[in-house]
């Protein structure tokens, strides 16, 4: 997904704090939170449009057509010109509905745009019948387009009601073969579709899962236009490690949380490499977790047990092994930060599992789990999670903090299981200051000098 003729990185800071102290002893687990911010100085405000391919997939049932029928229109006029773009409906199995004839892709103008709209408006939806085995269907021929354009951001809009999802067998092997290919946005619409395999297509792909009941258009057209504000499509974080260490993890907690799957290089078993996507202007945060045995290492040293690099910036994992029987030292700031993104991570699990069991009208296990999370976001401080909670029971009183279950419609809560296993709480609030400079006028997010649309809503700046 990267291109040599992108033009430079941005601006990268790289912190790592780390959990305490490590015990001597085979298998200790070492923690680090690694904070990274990014800041566009010295890159362009917006990436050419010519340097992105987006697949528009349309996942809906013939019967739902009202959900795309205005929408899809929408988002191709607003196209920005020179993108390329793919339409793709389904009968019964996904198929390329535009460009028509032998060409795989258009590339917008004003010409293009007015054909494509006149094209989706016979766009061919499910019928009853024979349906597409599952979403690894549309990734496949998402990917049969993508891997073969040669730009720096490739994408997948998909849009699904959820009728093709019965039967799913093969979406965690082609997720596979895309790994590292392109990138992914899930609209849910409608009420009938399953939240799990849109979370795992999410955090696979390395994009976001979000429910949209009105303002399919709109939603889309911001989600194209953050596309723009990508100043690297694909960064790797390498991981060097001490002979000691023997396992390496690396997981993204925010912006939103997402798997790593870790590389190790060639002729260095020391080495490992974690590919990374769409950096943009802001922070991120990873966990890091070392595996490592004492066996041969000197106590009470300061010992560097891993280097963190990230483009050509650098951090150690500096720590020592404690004494026997010796006591450890206060905690710091470090051991904070990592005990935070841990209960963070926490919070939102237990969110998610209580949500699933309110859907499955498992009560008890509803309310503890919910409990949980209320008490996990009152000391954390994110209050959408409690207004998540809110919707459906009462909160108590802090520290028991006890859910008490609403009867709520099962449909209304796949939205907030949605929302929950692709939101992230962290970090928790006033943690970030707030940039100098310019912010948008729809959603007050700090936007940069020469920026002409938001990173957070994709609106136009004003």
């Amino acid at each position: 997904m990267s291109s040599p003729t992108r033009p430079p990185q941005p601006g990268i800071r790289l912190r790592v704090d780390l959990d305490g102290d490590p015990h001597p002893r085979r298998s200790a687990k070492i923690e680090a939170h690694l904070q990274v911010d990014v800041a566009a100085d010295g890159a362009p405000g917006d990436l050419p449009a010519a340097q992105l391919a987006v697949v528009i997939a349309v996942d809906v049932a013939e019967s739902n057509r009202a959900a795309v029928r205005h929408a899809l229109p929408a988002v191709l006029r607003a196209l920005p010109d020179r993108i390329s773009f793919a339409v793709l409906g389904s009968g019964p199995a996904p198929v390329r509905c535009y460009p028509r004839g032998d060409a795989e892709w258009a590339v917008a103008d004003r010409d293009e745009r007015r054909r494509a709209v006149f094209v989706a408006g016979s766009l061919p939806l499910h019928r009853e019948g024979p349906r597409p085995a599952g979403y690894a269907a549309w990734v496949a021929a998402s990917r049969a387009l993508l891997v073969g354009r040669p730009v720096s951001v490739r994408h997948l809009v998909l849009i699904t009601d959820g009728s093709s999802a019965a039967g799913e067998t093969r979406l965690e092997a082609e997720l596979d073969a895309c790994a590292g290919q392109f990138t992914c946005h899930v609209f849910a619409v409608g009420a009938d579709w399953d939240p799990d395999p849109l979370l795992t297509l999410a955090e696979r792909l390395h994009g976001t899962a979000e429910f949209v009941d009105d303002g399919l258009g709109r939603a889309i057209t911001a989600a194209i236009h953050r596309l723009r504000r990508v100043h690297t499509p694909q960064l790797p974080i390498d991981v060097t490690v001490r002979p000691a260490v023997r396992q390496v993890s690396l997981s993204e907690r925010s912006p939103r949380p997402h798997r790593l799957g870790g590389l190790r290089l060639r002729g260095r078993p020391d080495r490992w490499s974690f590919p990374t996507h769409q950096w943009e202007q802001g922070r991120r945060d990873y966990l890091l977790t070392l595996v490592a045995d004492a066996d041969g290492d000197p106590l009470d040293t300061e010992l560097q047990f891993a280097m963190v690099s990230i483009g050509d910036v650098h951090a150690p994992v500096t720590a020592r092994w404690r004494l026997p029987g010796r006591l450890p030292p206060d905690a710091g700031a470090g051991a904070g930060s990592v005990r935070d993104l841990n209960d963070t991570a926490r919070m939102g699990n237990a969110l998610r599992r209580g949500l699933v069991a309110a859907e499955k009208n498992q009560r008890e296990v509803a309310e503890e789990c919910l409990g949980q999370a209320a008490r996990l976001a009152v000391r954390l401080g994110t209050d959408w999670v409690l207004d998540v909670i809110r919707t459906v029971g009462e909160i108590g009183d802090f520290p028991e903090t006890r859910v008490r279950l609403h009867h709520v419609d099962a449909g209304s809560l796949r939205p907030m299981i949605l929302r929950a296993g692709s939101r992230t709480g962290w970090p928790p609030a006033g943690v970030v200051g707030a940039r100098p400079g310019p912010r948008c006028g729809d959603c007050g997010h700090p936007a940069g000098r020469e920026a002409r649309f938001c990173i957070a809503c994709g609106e136009r700046l004003r």
